[in-house]
């Protein structure tokens, strides 16, 4: 036993998924884009003995290579266990399919900009897909109003408090979907903004959206939130907390730093060490942080 919750052996992302969400705990979730955020993010889990999932959205796996990426990270999990890949939001059906063909553990088909009747059916077809390839692929569909960028911004969306997801639009979109995992709106927003206080994650919605959805809950847009929020937001319900934004922002910050040591330095990994430092420190601060360790 791990800390009376995670066993050492072969896990699949859902188990793992079902094993936080009975103990309620959360499972970090961070975006990379390059292989240096990837060795950093995956020494963060070997660090604290945590599951991780790593994500790349469609702008990082076209960066990446869909198929290095998943080459990458299946070389990993032969040698740690406990370490899954998921395509984050994901707009089109065409690569929904080219992910889940690649090897991903997981896909997020992101159909939030959408009518509710054309995200319940673009989705459904992704599950259809996911179903029928012959391995337990999981599919994470959105509803309510998040945001679309991980960047830093001047002001939050106006809408943001006002188009939360309601637990009869969750419970109808995953009975209409068959879903695995539920991304809902609950005040956070992608990306954070450049000063000032981050919109408040509404925990009492989680609850209301937990018991009306039956599935696993993700919570997208947490950069920027406090502690205080993120450990109500597990304990709430939340299984999956995405964190993109800070893992930049920390590997801008670690590189910036770097170079400014030696303005004569080119050697690539020296200076870029401390982008991945940085990158290391933060993904394991928020991995403790979710499992309330």
């Amino acid at each position: 036993m791990r800390d009376g919750w995670y066993y050492v052996g072969m896990q699949t992302l859902r188990e793992v998924i079902e094993e936080a969400r009975d103990a309620h705990r959360g499972i970090g979730h961070f975006n990379v884009s390059d292989s240096n955020q990837l060795n950093a993010v995956v020494e963060a889990s070997k660090n604290t003995s945590l599951p991780v999932i790593i994500g790349a959205s469609e702008g990082e796996r076209k960066f990446f290579g869909v198929k290095a990426l998943a080459a990458v990270v299946a070389s990993i999990k032969a040698q740690m266990d406990r370490t899954y890949l998921n395509a984050d939001h994901t707009y089109s059906f065409e690569l929904v399919k080219e992910a889940i063909d690649a090897g991903f553990d997981a896909v997020i088909f992101d159909g939030s900009h959408l009518s509710m009747e054309e995200n319940i059916a673009q989705t459904r077809a992704a599950v259809a897909y996911a179903r029928a390839s012959g391995r337990d692929v999981l599919v994470e569909g959105e509803i309510g109003r998040i945001g679309t960028s991980s960047k830093l911004l001047d002001k939050a969306p106006e809408d943001i408090d006002t188009e939360l997801t309601t637990p009869d639009d969750a419970a109808r979109f995953v009975r209409e979907t068959g879903v695995d995992l539920l991304a809902p709106a609950v005040g956070t927003m992608h990306g954070r903004l450049k000063s000032g206080p981050m919109p408040r994650i509404n925990a009492q919605r989680i609850e209301e959206i937990r018991e009306a959805a039956g599935v696993p809950l993700v919570l997208h847009g947490g950069s920027g939130s406090t502690d205080e929020d993120f450990v109500a937001a597990v304990k709430a319900g939340i299984s999956i907390v995405h964190i993109n934004t800070d893992i930049r922002i920390a590997y801008r910050k670690g590189i910036e730093a770097g170079l400014s040591k030696d303005a004569d330095e080119i050697a690539p990994y020296r200076f870029l060490q401390p982008g991945v430092d940085g990158v290391r420190a933060e993904t394991e601060r928020y991995l403790k942080l979710f499992a309330l360790k």
